[in-house]
């Protein structure tokens, strides 16, 4: 606003300046050709007026007639709006008739009669006049004497008075008004064409300012990404004598400057907007996923909606709410169908609708193959080792290539340009970015693989290991939970692909194409909108207690998970069993609420470990039984979840016993449901959440032992000490939440397509191939900065 001012300011008052110098000229010259109009105006008249004089004075006989004859002539001719007044003056200057409205202030001896026809302007107190005369010589013929005797007497009369003159007076009061009325107009077209021109300037120079500031910044990023080798020389010839000087003052800058903490940033939904207005021009976000953020069932009340307990929807739908976008997924519930447009396209969430839903019909043959018999028989068991087998069967893998294909194509129908940020998720899709990557080159694709990638020895085992593996490099970024699967997966490619692999920088040339691979730990929305809806702890606890019939002082202990032989449920019992073995005296001051949410129930080791678990809690309960107390509540169906929040603000201890976990969520929620710092977490080592969860209480899930003497040393743990644990997991959580998960995949996002714009900058073609591995690295590494924000 202060450079608009700073530039109107000046042309506004140039433009006022002009306006006064030029009014009073205008004026003056517009007098002039009024004057000179009233002069040829003024001939006119007398020639007119003098003729009929002439006509009148030849025919008549009376002096009286005459004159009133001449006066009606001269009244006549003042009907005229300009024409203010007339005189007849004769040779002695004596008025021979004259209109009632000739002013006094002329007479017949105010003719000059060395300027016939010359016209003055005069200032009478009534106003101003312009007043002139024209002569009349001669009004007789030669042929008088032929005329009978009465009238040559009148006609000698007549001659005494000659040669006859003509006052003639303009009321010049209408150029006053056209003079004002010119004013008026001359400030108007200023006026207009100041803003004309204006508008103009400002366009031009924001233009202006726009193009000079593209070339800046391709000029900084210019010199920011040359080196001694490789000389950088602007392209644009208009930076070439400021062009040393900018170079010496960004190498001092980027010598001392610090890039920006990531902890700096208040990681909120507004964040991501901001990065996605800033950094990706305002991309809308295409997430892509086996499992739907929101599943529509029919029942005997209607339709319902269920929101499946998954950590990956747990952590992606809040960023599709702050973000809008769409989310394409398999349409897995019995009413989905009823619900989606003829796009296969519904809004979500059903209350509130903040992006769409573009959902992927599979039949029950591609969803056995794909879903249940290759990702979750044959790559969950290979990623977690939990030691089951997984199942390799080349049908299933035929499936999953038709699966990945079909959800490829609706990302790519649900693209709106050609450069789309897409963010493919988990073990579902391993083969959709490099599909995607076909059909979309300019994509900036982020694969997250939301559990545990295995060594190369243990995933050599999988017979498609190479076709999984060039999949996932179609990425422009491929995440992990933790470096040490992305260690893992740079071993697996450099083992099994010919590949070039830049540690330092951990990026993978793959085919010409540049895939980094990097460690975002996920986590969950702070402050969870569930809870502002949530009672207080202590009534949670109150709630819990009643459902239960347990007593106020009974301690409450929580495991939520779903049914899955890698979440250490079975091991979790073992060890509740242990502890009372090793004191009993525990025995009705404690209660343990599993909560197992039923999952792949048509997959036979998941129907047996369910069988499983609910043969342990018999087994256990019927052993500690005591009165109406038994120690384990084991709860094997689906919670919603403000339910799930309910138990985990209730409990004073949560365990989490994965036996190989990518992060698990659930003990980040516990922690953030505790806004009160109270409770304890028991945290298996082999869950990714361990690495940053340092306040609970970190086990081996194996080790049972040690597990039974977690939960003693938790139930026993005082006030004071929880809240100091409590306090460093919630500060945690509070600064590494999900919007600071996707905010960090988002900005690298940016800053590949900056690389990529920079690419052009240095000269670059992208159709052409680098023809060593050095010019591999140059074209295709991506700017990465861990520290913070790489700023153009």
């Amino acid at each position: 606003m202060k450079l608009t001012l700073r530039f109107l300011l000046p042309l506004i008052a140039s433009l006022g300046i002009m306006a006064f110098v030029l009014v009073p000229f205008v004026e003056h010259l517009m007098e002039v050709w009024f004057i000179r109009d009233l002069d040829i105006r003024s001939r006119l008249i007398g020639r007119s007026v003098g003729a009929e004089v002439q006509r009148l004075l030849s025919e008549s006989t009376d002096m009286t007639t005459t004159r009133k004859k001449l006066l009606k002539i001269l009244i006549k001719a003042t009907d005229d709006e300009r024409l203010m007044a007339l005189e007849i003056c004769d040779a002695e200057g004596q008025s021979f008739a004259k209109t009632d409205s000739f002013p006094s202030q002329i007479n017949c001896q105010s003719i000059d009669q060395n300027h016939p026809f010359s016209g003055k302007v005069l200032q009478l107190p009534s106003g101003s006049i312009h007043f002139s005369f024209s002569p009349i010589e001669r009004i007789l013929s030669d042929s008088e004497d032929s005329q009978p005797r009465p009238l040559q007497e009148f006609s000698a009369r007549i001659l005494t008075m000659l040669p006859l003159k003509l006052l003639i007076i303009h009321d010049m009061s209408f150029v006053d008004r056209r003079s004002r009325d010119t004013k008026i107009y001359m400030g108007l077209v200023f006026l207009c064409v100041g803003l004309v021109i204006a508008f103009l300037s400002l366009v031009i120079a924001r233009w202006s300012r726009t193009h000079w500031i593209q070339g800046v910044q391709k000029l900084l990023g210019g010199i920011r990404n040359s080196d001694d080798n490789e000389p950088f020389v602007p392209s644009n010839q208009d930076f070439l004598p400021i062009f040393k000087d900018v170079k010496a003052l960004v190498k001092e800058l980027e010598a001392t400057r610090q890039l920006q903490d990531e902890s700096r940033i208040n990681w909120n939904p507004s964040t991501l907007k901001e990065i996605l207005k800033k950094q990706l021009d305002g991309e809308r976000i295409i997430v892509v996923s086996n499992r739907e953020p929101y599943i529509h069932q029919n029942s005997e009340h209607g339709i319902t909606i269920q929101k499946p307990a998954s950590g990956l929807v747990t952590a992606l739908e809040p960023i599709l709410r702050a973000c809008s976008g769409t989310w394409v997924a398999h349409g897995s519930g019995t009413a989905d169908r009823q619900v989606v447009d003829t796009n296969d396209r519904v809004q979500v969430p059903p209350d509130h609708p903040m992006y769409l839903i573009r959902r992927i019909w599979l039949s029950k043959e591609e969803e056995e193959g794909y879903y249940y018999g290759f990702a979750n028989e044959g790559l969950w068991p290979l990623c977690h080792i939990a030691h089951t087998r997984p199942q390799f069967r080349s049908e299933d893998w035929i499936w999953y290539v038709k699966a990945n294909q079909k959800f490829s194509n609706a990302v790519c129908e649900e693209a709106t340009d050609s450069a789309p940020v897409i963010l493919v998720q988990d073990y579902h899709l391993a083969l959709a970015p490099r599909l995607i990557r076909e059909r979309l080159p300019g994509a900036t694709i982020l694969s997250f693989w939301h559990i545990p990638w295995p060594n190369a020895e243990s995933f050599g085992i999988c017979p498609w290991k190479n076709e999984i593996l060039a999949g996932l490099l179609g990425s422009s970024i491929v995440g992990f939970h933790t470096q040490f699967h992305c260690n893992n997966f740079m071993e697996c490619v450099d083992r099994y692909l010919e590949a070039r692999i830049d540690r330092e920088t951990n990026t993978i040339i793959y085919k010409g194409k540049a895939t980094q691979v990097r460690a975002y730990p996920i986590s969950i929305e702070w402050p969870p909108q569930v809870l502002q809806t949530l009672p207080t702890a202590v009534d949670c606890r109150r709630i819990v207690a009643e459902r239960h019939g347990l007593s106020e002082a009974c301690k409450i202990i929580v495991g939520i998970d779903r049914l899955d032989y890698t979440k250490g449920i079975i091991e979790r019992l073992r060890a509740v069993e242990k502890f009372l073995e090793k004191d009993n005296s525990w025995s009705k001051k404690f209660v343990f609420i599993q909560i197992g949410a039923p999952t792949r129930s048509t997959i036979p080791s998941y129907r047996d470990f369910a069988l499983e678990v609910e043969r342990t809690v018999h087994h256990i309960n019927d052993k500690y039984r005591k009165d109406n107390w038994e120690p384990i509540v084991y709860l094997p169906v689906h919670h919603e979840v403000d339910q799930v929040y309910h138990y985990l603000r209730a409990a004073e201890l949560c365990m989490v016993t994965s036996l190989h976990d990518g992060m698990n969520l659930v003990a980040k929620e516990y922690v953030a449901a505790h806004d009160d710092e109270r409770g304890t977490l028991l945290l298996s080592i082999f869950a990714g959440a361990s690495r940053e969860l340092t306040g609970a209480l970190i086990v081996n899930p194996y080790d049972i032992d040690q597990v039974a003497e977690g939960i003693r040393a938790a139930l026993s743990m005082s006030l004071d000490e929880q809240r100091e644990r409590m306090r460093l997991m919630r500060s945690l959580v509070r600064e590494y939440n999900i919007y600071r998960w996707a905010g960090r995949m988002l900005l690298d996002a940016s800053r590949i397509r900056l690389h990529e714009q920079l690419r052009y900058v240095k000269g670059i073609n992208h159709d052409t191939s680098p023809s060593t591995s050095e010019e591999l690295i140059e074209h295709n590494l991506g700017v990465y900065s861990p520290g913070g924000i790489l700023r153009i």
